[in-house]
Formats: structure tokens, sequence, C-alpha cells
């Protein structure tokens, strides 16, 4: 039976994003081992690794930090190993160089980049929350369910920049154009919740248990 990590790093949202998982696996009559976790044997064995986040870039990366066992075996799974990874709101914004959020703070380095406050006019809301578009700006097998009118739940006041357009995937505006997915190699991240999503969010985490990157 395929083992999908889910990481406790302190982050919270845990439980929702399980349920979420199980949720998709059920509706394609697939057998998921979804186990939340901080153990890193677990995490060496694992065919799938899931990084959700909720609340500062600098509390998120000090939780990883916390065990490294933890951090090294994710590293090592997603790096060399190109185990499928999703990283879902903070859990994205982890994946670039640099966190700008109250203080610079060093990110995982997968993708080149930083995570930077979302701009805003005098007459839009920050943070930015609830129902908003995303639209895709190239194929991708995880975000397939995403079209130009697809409308998924955001809740953040912090975005990812890269410094590759190629790694972008989908984009949503709210104040600035931003990259709402992201995506290289075995890698995925998404700033929404695909587990507030409805059926969209659970299409998508189908589509990932499902998912074998070449």
């Amino acid at each position: 039976m395929q083992t999908v990590a889910l990481i406790d790093y302190g982050s919270g949202n845990l439980r929702s994003v399980e349920r979420a998982l199980l949720a998709s696996a059920a509706r394609a009559n697939r057998r998921r081992e979804v186990r939340i976790t901080a153990d890193p044997e677990f995490v060496w064995r694992a065919d799938r690794i899931v990084l959700p986040g909720q609340g500062a870039f600098a509390d998120c990366m000090g939780g990883l930090l916390r065990n490294p066992e933890l951090h090294e075996a994710i590293a090592y799974s997603v790096k060399k190993r190109a185990i499928p990874f999703l990283g879902i709101c903070v859990g994205m914004q982890l994946m670039v160089e640099l966190g700008q959020e109250h203080t610079q703070t060093k990110g995982l380095g997968w993708l080149p980049g930083v995570c930077r406050k979302l701009q805003v006019s005098t007459t839009q809301t920050l943070p930015h929350m609830g129902w908003n578009k995303a639209a895709p700006t190239r194929a991708h097998p995880v975000l397939a369910a995403l079209d130009p009118a697809a409308h998924v739940y955001f809740a953040h006041s912090f975005v990812v920049e890269v410094a590759k357009q190629a790694d972008i995937a989908a984009v949503t505006t709210h104040g600035e154009t931003f990259a709402s997915a992201i995506a290289k190699d075995a890698m995925v991240g998404v700033q929404f919740h695909p587990e507030k999503s409805q059926a969209t969010g659970l299409t998508i985490l189908a589509a990932f248990l499902d998912w074998n990157p070449a």
C-alpha cells in the first residue's frame, strides 16, 4: 500500500489535510496509508511527502530545524530520491531560499527565490483570504483540475517570488499577480489550501497521490 508522510512540525492544520487526503484516495478507489508523523524513519520509507503550513515562515522553518533528522530525511527523499512532494501554503513558501516575513530566514532552498509580503492597494484586504481563481500557466499532472475559472481557497499575506518563470505552474491576482502554484521535478507547491477547496482541491490531492513523475 502506498504510504503518505504528512509532516508534523508544529504548524497546525494537520487533521483537515489528513481527512482531505483520505477522502481523495477513497474517491479514486485507492488504498493509502496517510500518517501524521515527525518520525524520520517513516519519512525515509514513504512514497509521498506532504508538508502543510500555517503561521509565520520563521516559526515553520524553526519547527523543521528543531528535528534535524526529520529535516534531513525530507530533504534527501525529495532532492536525491525524487519522492513526490507537495507543499501547502507555508509548506510551499519554505521551498525557496529565503523568507522575508518579519525577519530574514533561510528556507529549504530547493528553488531559487524569496517569500515576501503580498503587495495590495489601500482598498484591498490583507491577509488575502477566501476564494479566488488560480489560472494555470502550463500543464502539470497534479494541477490538471485547475482551469482559468477554477476557484480555490486562500489564507495568506506572503507570496513566493521565484527566480525562474519556468517554475511557476499557476498564478492568482489579488493586488498583484503572484505564483499560486510552483512545480519542478518531483516537487509541487500550492499557495492555496486544497483541503479547503472542495471538489477542485480533492481532485488535486487525488492527482498528487497518483502522480509518478518521470
